[in-house]
């Protein structure tokens, strides 16, 4: 008999920050709240596996009744039809072969060790001391959150940027993100890699002038500058060869031009920055092998998912240029992750099945009550 999704239920957890996550150069508090939708995936043989999911309800209902070997092929990866239910084919896959998504994922020759350990970085350094006029006091509280991040295992760090874009005056603005960033670079030590965001708050020549002015910080890379533009970031490249500074340039997040793997491949942007939802996990398999062929590096974003913290390192072991973990720290009671630890700056990666997370059953079956949906074959 044909293996088939017999059932999908869609819950909802919440999870919550160790701090609420202040502005960025776009937008306003993002908040002390992640909201998780999770579809679990039932077949007929009793297999399930859960993951996160962005799809509507309609296009899950639709999914009741799919053969599994349509939604999953292992040459290439789930199917473009189940993508919105990607993470729970993948869990379930794995769970059905008793591995690990990275071993079902690793390309030739990979050699996991134990126990497998991918590099991350604190991505909670937002704009959290624009309600304070003293950079004495702004240096202090930008350090004291580095010390939280450093006590939780981290040893790198990414700094939001671009404060003059909206929140402060240009000039101010800007003067404080200098001072964040020796802060922060004084706080993390000489071995953290820091990268800076501008979530495109900047122009070309703020670009410059900050990264001159932390020219002693040893930035590891700069993040959506400005919005993709091939003649700026050939001139930033220009400028960069010139000063001697090896600042990469990262790009990709949000809404990406699509011109941002052609302008890769010609050597403007040297990190590919896709977010790990969308286009995904199985996409991302095939464009890392892209950015492989062309030594361009591979860092999928992910931010506010939580279910991102834990399944992005996977495709560590199928991408030879993978750069780190972005990590977003949050709790959500009703989801369990045994085994996944950061230490040294390193995530370790359980070898449970699948993703290696577990289900408060109690929890998420109240949640589908609350706020989800249960779809079922006739």
């Amino acid at each position: 008999m044909t293996n088939r999704i017999e059932r999908i239920d869609l819950g909802i957890l919440e999870g919550t920050r160790p701090r609420p996550a202040g502005k960025n150069a776009r937008l306003d508090e993002h908040g002390s709240t992640v909201r998780l939708p999770i579809a679990r995936v039932v077949t007929t043989d009793g297999s399930t596996g859960f993951g996160i999911t962005r799809a509507s309800r309609e296009h899950l209902a639709l999914l009741v009744g799919m053969s599994l070997d349509d939604a999953y092929d292992p040459e290439t990866g789930v199917t473009a039809t189940a993508m919105p239910i990607e993470f729970a084919i993948w869990d379930l896959v794995g769970k059905q072969q008793g591995k690990p998504v990275y071993q079902l994922v690793a390309r030739d020759g990979f050699d996991s060790g134990e126990p497998f350990r991918v590099p991350c970085y604190d991505t909670s350094l937002y704009f959290d001391c624009l309600h304070l006029d003293s950079d004495e006091e702004c240096a202090a509280l930008m350090a004291s959150e580095v010390e939280e991040g450093l006590a939780r295992g981290h040893r790198h760090f990414k700094i939001k940027v671009g404060r003059g874009a909206r929140h402060l005056p240009l000039e101010s603005g800007t003067r404080r993100d200098i001072l964040v960033i020796h802060t922060v670079r004084q706080t993390a030590g000489p071995d953290a890699r820091l990268m800076i965001d501008a979530n495109n708050g900047y122009n070309l020549n703020l670009t410059k002038r900050v990264l001159s002015e932390t020219a002693t910080c040893n930035l590891y890379w700069l993040e959506e500058a400005f919005h993709e533009d091939p003649v700026l970031y050939r001139d930033l490249k220009c400028w960069l060869y010139e000063q001697n500074l090896p600042v990469l340039i990262g790009d990709g997040e949000g809404d990406a031009s699509s011109h941002v793997m052609e302008w890769a491949r010609e050597g403007h942007i040297d990190v590919v920055q896709y977010d790990i939802i969308r286009p995904g996990f199985t996409r991302w398999l095939a464009i890392g092998r892209q950015l492989d062929a062309w030594d361009v590096a591979s860092a999928p974003h992910h931010y506010g998912t939580l279910y991102g913290n834990f399944a992005t390192g996977h495709l560590a072991s199928a991408i030879a240029g993978f750069q780190f973990v972005e990590w977003d720290h949050a709790e959500a009671p009703g989801l369990d992750s045994p085994g996944y630890t950061i230490e040294d700056g390193y995530l370790t990666i359980p070898d449970a099945p699948g993703f290696g997370l577990q289900l408060d059953e109690e929890r998420f079956a109240a949640s589908v009550v609350t706020e989800g949906m249960a779809f079922a074959a006739d």
